[in-house]
């Protein structure tokens, strides 16, 4: 069935009611930095976000206007679908209890309007340990309603290895995939993209873009920093060319590190509620990772700044509502920013 070793399982529900800060920021690089200077005439921004899902909430979220606007600048909007969108739930036992994901297409449909993403802009992974929840048929009804959307998806075994995706004249190599899975490999194998190892994909892979971008869904759950196998990985990524790497599947915002030029924001935390509806705080805490990438001909592909952007999951009624930190009420909002210095070394006001 699932990959995850006993250690693993044993520790998810203590790391769940309690997310681990075991590390430190000053092991990785700022939360937010300019690469090119001066910062290129023309450039092309992406926007990352954490885990979709409607674990916690039936109602499309309520969206901060900073927030709002923030994910509207971008040419291209990149997060993971952490649920099968299904018209009927199949796994019904483990899905009332929430170790198996379901979202309606409604849903979805609901939440991109309220924090104005336009579906045509939005690129979902499907590479996640989730995909498999509502087994087969649900992992392609779910590519199905993705396809009817005009939503583009990456990380299915099908679309190959790498996925080349235009944006504002810059042509994106997307690698995703999952090192952990749910459900048994026969399951996952020719539907999702399970291998983390470059150097065993078709030949070729690794060409034929201005910038490669890794989505890994990796490490392991509540936990505030990076296992030492996934910083290895990354290192990995950025051997075989890899420009920008943004993961997902920790639950918890997680730091960026820096291999050179190359920023690696290790896990965004939660876009919409996904672990249980009622998480503790510390996984209430997400953030938007903008990315701009120069699209002039000297520094074409580049990184040239990049930034995190922490945000709130508020419980409201039955939604979530999405603010900024800033707009959080005391104490609250001071438990908050105590955390983001510690992971991200953003100072405290």
């Amino acid at each position: 069935m699932s990959n995850y070793p006993l250690s693993y399982k044993l520790s998810w529900l203590p790391r769940f009611l309690k997310p681990s800060l075991d590390g430190s920021a000053k092991d990785f690089g700022p939360a937010g930095a300019e690469l090119i200077a001066p910062r290129p005439a023309r450039t092309v921004r992406l926007a990352f976000i954490g885990d979709i899902s409607a674990v916690a909430s039936r109602q499309a979220p309520i969206c901060n206007p900073v927030l709002k606007a923030l994910l509207g600048s971008a040419d291209l909007v990149i997060g993971n679908c952490e649920s099968p969108i299904v018209e009927r739930v199949r796994a019904k036992l483990g899905t009332w209890i929430g170790t198996h994901h379901a979202m309606e297409e409604a849903f979805l449909v609901d939440a991109l309007v309220a924090v104005g993403i336009p579906r045509e802009r939005l690129v979902l992974s499907l590479a996640n340990n989730h995909m498999l929840d509502q087994g087969v048929e649900g992992f392609d009804e779910t590519v199905g309603v993705l396809q009817r959307l005009g939503i583009q998806t990456i990380g299915t075994a099908e679309s190959g290895s790498v996925q080349r995706l235009n944006a504002g004249g810059l042509t994106m190599g997307f690698a995703a995939f999952t090192v952990w899975r749910n459900a048994a490999e026969v399951l996952f194998s020719g539907r999702v993209s399970t291998e983390s190892d470059p150097a065993r994909w078709p030949a070729g892979s690794l060409s034929e873009a201005d910038l490669f971008c890794a989505v890994p869904h990796w490490g392991w759950e509540f936990r505030h920093f990076p296992r030492p196998e996934t910083a290895a990985q990354a290192r990995r990524l950025v051997e075989h060319g890899f420009g920008l790497i943004v993961g997902h599947h920790a639950h918890v915002l997680q730091p960026v590190g820096l291999i050179g030029p190359v920023p690696i924001a290790y896990g965004l935390g939660d876009f919409l509620g996904t672990a249980l509806a009622r998480q503790p705080w510390p996984g209430r805490i997400g953030g938007i990772f903008t990315v701009d990438v120069s699209v002039e001909p000297e520094s074409l592909g580049k990184v040239a700044a990049y930034r995190m952007h922490p945000f709130m999951r508020l419980r409201e009624s039955g939604r979530e509502r999405l603010v900024p930190v800033t707009d959080l009420a005391w104490p609250l909002r001071g438990r908050v920013e105590a955390r983001l210095a510690k992971v991200l070394g953003i100072p405290q006001p």
